[in-house]
């Protein structure tokens, strides 16, 4: 049951009306419960119990972590939570990963290229999501920064919570843990403004995304047939259904929740404004970011092989350069888990993470020597055309991380990277070409509009709220707007009886 579905929406709407009549001491349950349903009706049934599985597991950590005083026991359940857990990430997502990689080498040095054979395996609904989430929680217990949920079926609703497993985000308990299980009294706002940043999700993914999508699968599926220009709008345009599929999604799923009276982590904060790599994943997928920082970087950076190497190194480089340099060496780590975590394929490892390595530690690197340079040509560094290059200058090399992602494979990458560069054919854009890639120009005329319509609400949004901005206006002006987003996604979304959209790119993760 997909999350744009009218079988979802009537779904929600029947959730959501026996939510509010419910006792309140009730809710918690019914939440459960809807999330348990849910499972059993998207994907195969038995698939939940991988779910169920993790939560067991990591409930029997926290009780054994929380039970005793002895050091040894606490961090022998903390391993062995985080053991099984990431066992059962690998064994569903990245032993093929493995697999390939071994053929791969084994073709590339001339011996057979079917060393092993690739397994098949079902994973369930959002396993990365839960798996972080719950995992992220067993540590802040095993740390002492989270309070110990002694109800299993509590936690259960916590990691299994069904809207926060499609695509995301990935939560932390101690954050917004306690509001599933507070009581939540019917407030008209809260519903009114949830459903309003649901029918904003809806605009994103059917009537941008989807279409976008019609002219990147042309591109990719046939890119030698598409060489130079095409792929460069194929990929740019790539980016933006990423974003528009992906925050249309989050804005699903938050209006969903605030309809509930729930607050979940903001996942996006326009990134496409981002002066740099480092300000785009501070603004991009942010609650991956901080998971990955809070539980990946800091523990290694203070691990004792990086304690003593970022010793040594501060005796050779210097202690500016030793740490700098032993700081580089953990996000190495860093951005292999980032790009993994996204698919056990290289083209991930690379399009969303040691690409995006590669970009931070050369604007570290540059960092100095460029305002040096800015300073003696006596150019202002914060102006807004120095800033605005920055803008582009990172919104291209975000592009050329997503062709690596987007792509069959990392050999399919560099061969399109090559035609875009060696093929000169701007012609295209003026010559009627670009309506031959499955979009006629009503079709197109629809998306440009669309995502003018997006430029303007995130300028917005880089000043406030626009739904409270939109509230603020007399009533017929705000009803106004709502209802032309409505009609809009009724309208122009890509949507029918014979129509399926497609699967939210996260959904997968």
């Amino acid at each position: 049951m997909g999350i744009t579905s009218f079988y979802f929406l009537c779904f929600f709407a029947g959730m959501l009306i026996i939510y509010y009549i419910l006792p309140k001491r009730l809710q918690w349950a019914f939440l459960l419960l809807c999330s348990i349903v849910y499972y059993l009706i998207t994907d195969s049934a038995v698939l939940i119990l991988y779910p169920i599985f993790s939560v067991a597991v990591c409930y029997i950590g926290i009780r054994v972590i929380s039970s005793t005083e002895n050091e040894s026991k606490k961090k022998a359940a903390l391993i062995a939570v985080i053991a099984v857990n990431i066992g059962i990430l690998v064994i569903l997502k990245y032993v093929n990963f493995g697999i390939n990689s071994i053929n791969g080498i084994a073709k590339f040095m001339g011996h057979n290229g079917n060393v092993f054979k690739r397994f098949k395996f079902l994973a369930p609904l959002g396993v990365s999501f839960y798996t972080f989430s719950l995992l992220g929680y067993v540590v802040d217990v095993y740390y002492g920064i989270a309070g110990v949920q002694m109800n299993p079926l509590k936690l259960a609703l916590y990691g299994m919570y069904f809207p926060a497993v499609i695509s995301g985000p990935i939560l932390k308990y101690r954050e917004c843990g306690e509001q599933f299980f507070e009581p939540h009294r019917f407030d008209y706002n809260k519903v009114t403004k949830g459903m309003q940043r649901m029918l904003w999700g809806f605009f994103k993914k059917l009537v941008i995304a989807e279409r976008l999508d019609v002219i990147v699968d042309t591109v990719y599926g046939k890119y030698s047939s598409y060489p130079g220009v095409y792929i460069w709008i194929a990929t740019f345009f790539y980016a933006f259904q990423l974003y528009t599929d992906f925050s249309g999604c989050m804005d699903i799923v938050l209006g969903m929740s605030e309809s509930l009276g729930l607050t979940l982590p903001e996942n996006f904060k326009t990134p496409f404004f981002a002066k740099s790599i480092s300000e785009y994943w501070r603004r991009w997928h942010i609650t991956l970011g901080v998971w990955m920082k809070d539980y990946v970087f800091y523990p290694i950076l203070r691990s004792g092989f990086f304690t003593r190497l970022n010793k040594s190194w501060k005796k050779k480089f210097g202690k500016k350069r030793g740490k700098q340099f032993t700081t580089f060496v953990a996000m190495f780590i860093l951005w292999f888990s980032v790009g993994i975590w996204h698919g056990g394929a290289w083209k991930y490892v690379i399009g969303s993470g040691l690409l995006h390595w590669f970009y931070i530690v050369m604007e570290e690197l540059l960092e100095s020597p460029c305002a040096r340079a800015m300073e003696k040509l006596h150019i202002n560094a914060e102006s807004k055309i120095i800033n605005g290059i920055r803008i582009i200058r990172t919104f291209f090399l975000v592009c050329i991380g997503d062709l690596f992602f987007r792509s069959k494979n990392v050999p399919s990458a560099i061969a399109m990277l090559k035609l875009a560069v060696t093929t000169w054919n701007p012609h295209i854009l003026w010559n009627g070409a670009i309506l031959e890639l499955g979009l006629n120009i009503y079709e197109l005329a629809i998306v440009i509009l669309s995502l003018l319509i997006l430029l303007i609400v995130s300028l917005q949004q880089q000043k406030g709220s626009v739904r409270d901005m939109v509230a603020a206006r007399p009533l017929p002006l705000r009803w106004s707007i709502w209802y032309a987003l409505l009609f809009a996604v009724i309208l122009f979304g890509c949507y029918g009886p014979e129509y399926s959209a497609a699967e939210f790119i996260y959904q997968g993760f």
